[in-house]
């Protein structure tokens, strides 16, 4: 649940009566920490309840704020209504240093108990100073705690992604591999490695499976039962993106047959006593999509063994994404895949408002239209698929190699040039919906490959991408496929872009983007900013 709601909550559900605050002023400013003690705010905002806060370290004076203000007229047991106001102006004053981790109001017997307070006005304003004292707390360290976790969750808005209604855009990366890399402890290193030297480069999204169906060792081994540590993977994989910076797209099934994806699921209807001839049923078959529904609900709902913060309600996740590439060949009228893109769609928002929601499509249009490269008619439709209700933004996919693999470089570049345009234009003036070119890439193992021509290639996608941004347009970036770390000699498929090894000429048209795309922003923030926020 979003900051606001929790906020509320902590308010609603008033003060716990056994922990305290405690104030502390220094040369630097006043701070307030809190000793061992448990509460809402500090379970709501993914904080261990038991752990002590952090505290400064110095000589200061401290005194507690139980109830006693020194300078207060109506002596031990009450506050005055003006200290409440210089405590919640000195927390406005000092975010940055506020280390609270639950708002605590203790009761006391004589002698300084609250309950001493003379007349029902001081009570009403004691309590009603204690209500305001305990909102902001909790906004406060709420605010903070976000920030902590993932820095807000960044939404569409119009044809732009924003994060804390500032532009947001993804120079990112996919990297399929991370949870079954993180679910083997010798071996995780390797996307803590990855997610740092991302960062490092300035990429900000990573898109990877949620997905490994069928087997011993799969996240879902069958209907419903998952493999605890595979699923902790997954944790792992969250957490560390989160340390690095990095947000994540989280891919629910796969198309093809690898991690199990559509074939799985059809099989294990099949072994239920279902009679489905082909694996397109993945897509109107009402126990194989009951099965599906099941695993969006698992993987929506799990509470990081991490972090604590359940996936519904982590900001380090970006978007998820209904399917792998979802192609339906038995029907390419495109009405199966899209009647199941709106039912999944319905069942995912109703469990999650937080996350955006993708579909995962490659971008081929419907039958009427002429920009798909030649054999490539899927089921799909990138207009109508898209306009789903639900639906937050756009993605495509780029792979001319593959598709026009008869082509020359050339002629391949060309094409990717005219696919990008036509999509932009139709997100801008159609579908008024980010788009994200969620894959591209070149393979090493095409004929005649050099760097400089997968080099112009990412440059080229940059470029889209770029120009449309800063001209108020849709694309609010671009994942190449894929990111590896040293060691992963048998992940590779071509494609993958290894930092320690890659020319430097390929980071640093990487990198380029990255800081082109920052400065954006910032510069479009400062601009709304500056116009009033319009």
């Amino acid at each position: 649940m979003g900051l606001r709601e929790e906020s509320s909550r902590c308010a609603e559900d008033g003060p716990d009566n056994n922990a305290s605050v405690e104030y502390r002023g220094t040369q630097h400013g006043p701070h307030l920490s809190a000793p061992r003690t448990g509460g809402r705010c500090a379970a709501a905002n993914g904080e261990n309840a038991d752990e002590e806060a952090p505290r400064t370290e110095d000589t200061a004076t401290r005194f507690l704020v139980h109830g006693r203000d020194p300078s207060s007229p109506h002596g031990h047991g009450a506050y005055s209504y003006s200290y409440m106001v210089h405590v919640m102006q000195m927390l406005r004053a000092w975010p940055q240093t506020v280390l609270i981790t639950t708002v605590a109001i203790q009761e006391r017997g004589e002698g300084g108990n609250l309950a001493s307070t003379k007349t029902p006005e001081e009570m009403r304003l004691h309590h009603g100073a204690l209500a305001a004292l305990l909102v902001l707390l909790c906004v406060v360290h709420g605010g903070r705690g976000a920030e902590a976790r993932g820095g807000g969750f960044v939404r569409a808005q119009g044809t732009r992604f924003v994060l804390n209604e500032n532009p947001y855009y993804a120079n990112g990366f996919n990297a399929y591999w991370l949870m079954t890399m993180a679910a083997d402890p010798a071996q995780r290193g390797k996307v803590t490695s990855a997610l740092s030297q991302a960062a490092g480069r300035g990429l900000t999204v990573a898109r990877t499976w949620a997905f490994s169906d069928g087997g011993s060792n799969a996240l879902q081994y069958s209907p419903g039962n998952y493999n605890e540590n595979t699923f902790k993977g997954l944790d792992f994989v969250l957490s560390e993106a989160r340390k690095a910076g990095v947000k994540v797209i989280l891919s629910l099934v796969n198309n093809y047959d690898t991690f199990g994806g559509k074939k799985q699921y059809v099989d294990w209807a099949r072994g239920q006593g279902q009679s489905i001839g082909s694996d397109d049923e993945f897509f109107t078959n009402a126990v194989v999509k009951g099965f599906y529904k099941n695993h969006i609900k698992s993987v929506l709902t799990r509470v990081n063994t991490v972090t604590g913060v359940a996936y519904k309600d982590d900001p380090t996740i970006l978007a998820w994404e209904l399917m792998n590439e979802p192609r339906c060949q038995t029907d390419l009228s495109g009405r199966s895949i899209q009647t199941w893109i709106a039912e999944m769609a319905a069942h995912a928002k109703s469990i999650d408002g937080n996350h955006m929601l993708e579909a995962g499509l490659e971008g081929f249009y419907g039958t009427s239209s002429s920009v798909n490269p030649a054999g490539h008619l899927v089921g799909t439709d990138f207009i109508a698929n898209n306009q789903i209700l639900g639906i937050d933004f756009a993605t495509v996919h780029s792979y001319p190699d593959q598709w026009l693999s008869s082509s020359d470089d050339r002629a391949q570049l060309s094409f990717l040039g005219r696919w990008l345009d036509a999509h932009i234009a139709d997100a801008h003036r159609t579908l008024r919906k980010p788009l994200l070119i969620a894959e591209f890439g070149k393979s090493q193992r095409d004929p005649g490959f050099t760097s400089a021509q997968r080099d112009a290639q990412f440059g080229l996608v940059y470029a889209k991408i770029y120009q449309s941004a800063r001209t108020g347009g849709p694309a609010v970036g671009g994942l190449f496929w894929q990111l590896m770390a040293d060691g992963m000699d048998s992940y590779g498929d071509g494609y993958e872009v290894i930092f320690a090894e890659a020319p430097p000429s390929t980071t640093a048209v990487i990198t380029t983007q990255s800081r082109k795309l920052k400065l954006l922003g910032k510069a479009l923030a400062r601009g709304a900013s500056g116009n009033g926020g319009n």
